[in-house]
C-alpha cells in the first residue's frame, strides 16, 4: 500500500508546472467586463460639463437641441381647464406660413414669474404671435397666474403630463422656441428670456425686415 501511495503521489508531482499554472491562472477580463460599468459615467460626464457651461456662461441657448431645424413633433394640447381667454393648439397651428414664438411655463416656476413682464411686452411687438405651453401645472393655479399677471398668449395649451415637453426636448421651465412658418424649430432659448435675447435672437426671426420694436 505504501508503494501504491508513493506511485500516486509521484504521478501527481509529474503534472507539468506550466499546465498547473494555466489551470489556476485567472482568465483575462473582456473589454466590457473592464469598462462596461464605467461607460455611462464616461458618456454622462462630458454632457454634464456642457450643460453646466451653457447654464453659467451667460448664454443658455448654447445648450444643444437635436430638434433645431426639424419639424415640431406631432402634438395636440387642450386649453387650460376653465380658462376661456385662449384656446389650445396643435402641430398644424404652427405651420401656417407665419412664425410663432412658443413659451413653456408654469405657475410654480419662479423664473417664469420674473420673465412674465417681458412676455407681456413681447406680445405687443409687431409681427409677434406668442403661444404658451403650460407645463405640468394645476389648472386653477395656472388661471390665477394669468389672471394676476396678465395673459400674453394668443393660445395656451395645457401639457398636464409633460409628454409634449419631453418630445420637444425641454430641460426645464421656462424655455422658449421660435417656430418657422413651415412648422420647423428655428431657435431655442433655455431659461428665462432677457431683453437682449428678445432683441437680438427672437425678434429678428419673427419680424419683417425693417420693423421697429415698440417701446
Amino acid at each position: 500500500l505504501r508503494q501504491a501511495g508513493s506511485k500516486v503521489k509521484a504521478g501527481r508531482e509529474k503534472v507539468p508546472r506550466a499546465e498547473t499554472e494555466a489551470m489556476t491562472a485567472p482568465k483575462p477580463r473582456s473589454f466590457w467586463q473592464r469598462w462596461g460599468m464605467a461607460l455611462p459615467l464616461l458618456i454622462f460626464a462630458p454632457l454634464s460639463g456642457l450643460f453646466w457651461y451653457a447654464l453659467h456662461s451667460g448664454d443658455p441657448s448654447r445648450l444643444p437641441s437635436a430638434l433645431v431645424g426639424k419639424t415640431v413633433p406631432p402634438f395636440s394640447l387642450p386649453p387650460i381647464e376653465g380658462f376661456a381667454d385662449a384656446e389650445g393648439f396643435q402641430t398644424a397651428d404652427l405651420a401656417k406660413g407665419e412664425p410663432t414664438i412658443v413659451n413653456v411655463w408654469a405657475s410654480w416656476c419662479v423664473p417664469c414669474h420674473e420673465e412674465h413682464p417681458l412676455l407681456l411686452h413681447l406680445a405687443k411687438q409687431p409681427g409677434v404671435r406668442l403661444y404658451g405651453i403650460n407645463y405640468k401645472d394645476d389648472p386653477a393655479a395656472a388661471r390665477r397666474f394669468l389672471g394676476r399677471y396678465g395673459n400674453p398668449f394668443a393660445r395656451v395649451g395645457a401639457d398636464r403630463s409633460g409628454r409634449v415637453a419631453i418630445d420637444w426636448g425641454v430641460y426645464g421651465v421656462p424655455e422658449t422656441y421660435v417656430i418657422g412658418g413651415d412648422g420647423k424649430i428655428a431657435f431655442r432659448h433655455v431659461g428665462p428670456l432677457t431683453e437682449d435675447a428678445i432683441k437680438d435672437k427672437l425678434l429678428p426671426l419673427v419680424q419683417p425686415t425693417g420693423a421697429k420694436p415698440q417701446g
